[in-house]
């Protein structure tokens, strides 16, 4: 099979699509025939060496996948049937032709959705479902901040904050980006590059500023974080795209307001863990993105990129291009060479 590789971590340049082994399905495992695959930020920091796979995962890229399940490993419960159209969370392995997954991180695909919509959804949103309700705990009327407003987590937490009839807030980077987020149903948006959003916030909440950030950026935002967060807020971290490093009496502040950190990854989880957010997700959330559901949820695609110029789509992502998700399309099995 094919499968987008690297032989030696540095810059796009560097990726290629390789021909590799097809993986056998084990015990309790599904080998799913994938049509679609998504970029996330962990995909570029394992291409920079930053951010290796967990023990025992697949060192291809690809925390998702979209296709169909087209073997089944001993020990399978019946649940799912060869053909069945199915969307994957992973730990690795999605940028390739075929990938095995454990059955209970398969989720059905929504009747009416193409597998290029179904790609953009389980990592995006099973991050932003995990951090709001697993570890946030938010509630119906909470204010949230969601930094990273226009990426896939970002557009997917909008949506959910808006089920949870909470309060969606956020932060980008561009006028077309906060648009975007507008029209995904924020509250209020502001530009980090030249507002101080801290400020901003306190007065779109008459002072009493937000009980959750959603933070990806980290060091460069920890003040104005601080300032907007709530008296009993939850600070929740999972990225840090402006590093670590704080400077700053950072933890006077916050017992000051008697708030806390909480930090986040979702790819390092144990597969327990992992089956636990995929039930209540396609539970509570799954039956949103069907035509009659009201909320109705959408997984925003920004561009779709063949497998063969996976390195095009790395760059995209990295220079910030993209409002929603960077897609990945899977070369049909069996086909030699790029797609034509």
């Amino acid at each position: 099979m094919f499968a987008a590789y690297f032989d030696c971590p540095g810059g796009p340049e560097n990726l290629y699509m390789k021909e590799v082994m097809k993986p056998n399905p084990g015990e309790g495992e599904v080998l799913m025939k994938v049509s679609a695959s998504a970029l996330n930020r962990a995909d570029l920091l394992q291409r920079r060496g930053k951010y290796p796979p967990p023990k025992g995962a697949s060192d291809i890229l690809g925390l998702e996948a979209a296709g169909s399940v087209a073997g089944l490993g001993p020990g399978c419960s019946g649940r799912w049937r060869i053909g069945d159209a199915v969307m994957a969370l992973l730990p690795g392995g999605g940028q390739a032709q075929f990938v095995t997954v454990p059955e209970g991180l398969l989720m059905p695909i929504p009747k009416d959705m193409t597998f290029i919509q179904a790609a953009a959804i389980p990592e995006a949103w099973l991050t932003a479902f995990q951090l709001l309700h697993f570890v946030g705990k938010v509630q119906e009327g909470e204010r949230v901040l969601i930094h990273a407003g226009a990426s896939g987590v970002g557009m997917a937490a909008i949506q959910l904050v808006r089920l949870a009839k909470a309060i969606p807030i956020v932060t980008a980077g561009t006028q077309e980006k906060l648009e975007a987020t507008a029209n995904a149903g924020v509250a209020a948006g502001f530009n980090y590059k030249n507002e101080d959003f801290g400020e901003k916030v306190l007065e779109f909440t008459q002072g009493s500023g937000v009980d959750i950030i959603l933070d990806c950026v980290g060091a460069s935002h920890w003040e104005k974080n601080l300032n907007c967060l709530s008296t009993d807020g939850r600070w929740i971290i999972y990225g840090l795209l402006s590093g670590g490093e704080v400077h700053g009496d950072l933890l006077a502040r916050l017992i000051s307001k008697r708030a806390s950190i909480h930090t986040s990854l979702l790819r390092s989880r144990d597969k327990e863990y992992k089956e636990r957010l995929v039930r209540a997700f396609t539970e509570e959330v799954l039956p949103h993105f069907s035509g009659e559901a009201s909320p109705r949820l959408q997984p925003l695609v920004d561009s779709v990129y063949p497998l063969h110029a996976i390195a095009e789509a790395h760059r995209a992502m990295e220079e910030n291009r993209n409002i929603g998700k960077v897609v990945i399309e899977i070369p049909v099995c069996g086909k030699k060479g790029p797609p034509q």
